[in-house]
């Protein structure tokens, strides 16, 4: 089964959680069946292959995510790479020539385009697998997953099929209703269209093709940034007229707001809290390693990270994005492919940064021209590397880098280090990268 996730958003919903870098889907929340907390992302991963450890997963996604990606699913994720954020269709096009002329997948072979932040149990991925072989047995050019409604959503849009069948031709498409017409759509068997789509690697090359004047994989990836934004469904679904739908009657949530993710929450907290008896549907999320105290809330969700804190009424969590649009803040922690990082203070002329580095990673060989930087290691053993001279590093090292020094660190055990950097300039672009010499 080849699998694409389509990974592409940016996560302010979800606020302080979430930015611009770290998306929803990173968010660790949720327990794996060892009991580890776990992403989204890697949560929909290890389902996927717990029901077909042979799929071919690639994750398309934004060139922001690609540390994070890397960090939770390992350096060997497949990654088809967007050089800047458009929607579906331009995400869609452009990984499937990239399965086809970067991985080599035929034109004949059936791919499935789907989120990858549904909350979902393992029979979801079992109606995709079943999806993947309507799609070589009916002669529709494309295929859809259907979630049954629970309730008349005006979140959603409607997918209304011909018949009752569990497969069936596609009569209709409707955008997303006001609720008296949702529950008109729900009364004629209709369907929220969940985003997920199956066809055979030639539909997509046919459609993008028709719609962007591109000639290879390269070619559309250079002119990416140009392409208009447009989702699939308008671009494509909702104008084909040979279409099926599958129906999934299974749990389906989309937990794009703090009111359903913490709906899925299986604990009352993740991190340090601690709630009196007066308390009632009171959820907390504190990645700050301070105390989170809750007294007489009801029907409450309360967020703490480097990034800020919340705290609302659910229902009301819901219109988070205005006011965090209206905020102008560095982004204070983030993952990398190396570990993360993350904002302890900011001075005028000084920022200080925990730095995490997992066991045998490193940063890239780098210097930086308008900023001294000194590391204090405060745990773990690695290595640092400084104008070509390595040496071993130890808890209570102290490293001084000036400016236009090359340097980088090596984790050979989990290592922690302090990073102050000094300088008038500091800037996230101020970092110029050199290979390494063994």
């Amino acid at each position: 089964m080849h699998i694409v996730l389509l990974s592409g958003g940016s996560g302010k919903r979800l606020w302080p959680l979430s930015n611009e870098i770290r998306s929803r889907q990173f968010i660790k929340i949720f327990k794996n069946p060892e009991g580890e907390y776990e992403s989204m992302v890697q949560r929909v991963y290890r389902q996927i292959k717990s029901v077909d450890p042979d799929a071919d997963i690639t994750v398309a996604t934004a060139k922001t995510q690609v540390p994070a990606i890397h960090s939770q699913l390992g350096e060997n994720a497949g990654l088809c790479v967007e050089p800047c954020r458009r929607d579906t269709f331009p995400a869609m096009a452009l990984a499937g020539a990239w399965l086809h002329e970067i991985k080599g997948v035929g034109k004949e072979e059936t791919v499935i385009f789907c989120p990858v932040d549904p909350f979902v149990e393992l029979d979801y991925f079992r109606a995709i697998k079943e999806l993947e072989k309507e799609v070589s047995k009916r002669e529709e050019n494309l295929f859809l997953l259907g979630i049954k409604p629970s309730y008349p959503s005006e979140k959603y849009g409607y997918i209304l099929p011909e018949d009752k069948n569990r497969v069936s031709r596609v009569a209709l498409f409707h955008e997303k209703p006001d609720a008296r017409t949702a529950q008109n759509y729900i009364d004629r068997n209709g369907l929220w269209n969940g985003g997920v789509f199956a066809f055979r690697l030639q539909y997509v090359l046919d459609k993008a093709h028709e719609l962007i004047d591109f000639s290879d994989y390269e070619d559309l990836y250079d002119k990416y940034e140009t392409l208009e934004k447009i989702s699939f469904d308008y671009a494509v679904a909702e104008k084909e007229k040979s279409c099926a739908v599958l129906c999934f009657e299974g749990e389906w949530k989309d937990l794009g707001t703090w009111n359903t993710l913490t709906e899925a929450m299986e604990e009352s907290s993740v991190g340090k809290a601690t709630f009196n008896e007066k308390c009632e549907n009171v959820h907390v999320v504190n990645e700050l390693d301070v105390p989170v105290l809750c007294m007489g809330l009801k029907d409450v969700v309360v967020s703490a990270s480097p990034e800020g804190i919340l705290v609302s009424d659910k229902e009301q969590s819901s219109y988070i994005l205005p006011f965090v649009n209206e905020m102008d803040q560095q982004v204070m922690f983030a993952e990398k492919s190396w570990g993360s990082f993350r904002v302890m203070d900011i001075e005028d002329g000084s920022m200080t940064i925990k730095v995490t580095l997992n066991p045998g990673r490193s940063m890239n060989y780098h210097s930086h021209e308008h900023r001294d930087e000194v590391w204090t290691v405060i745990s773990g053993e690695g290595r640092t590397i400084v104008d070509g001279m390595e040496q071993p590093v130890h808890p209570g090292d102290v490293i001084t880098m000036q400016a236009g020094c090359r340097h980088t660190i090596i984790a050979d055990t989990e290592l922690k280090v302090i990073e102050v950097q000094l300088g008038k300039e500091i800037s996230v672009h101020d970092k110029r990268k050199y290979e390494l010499e063994d």
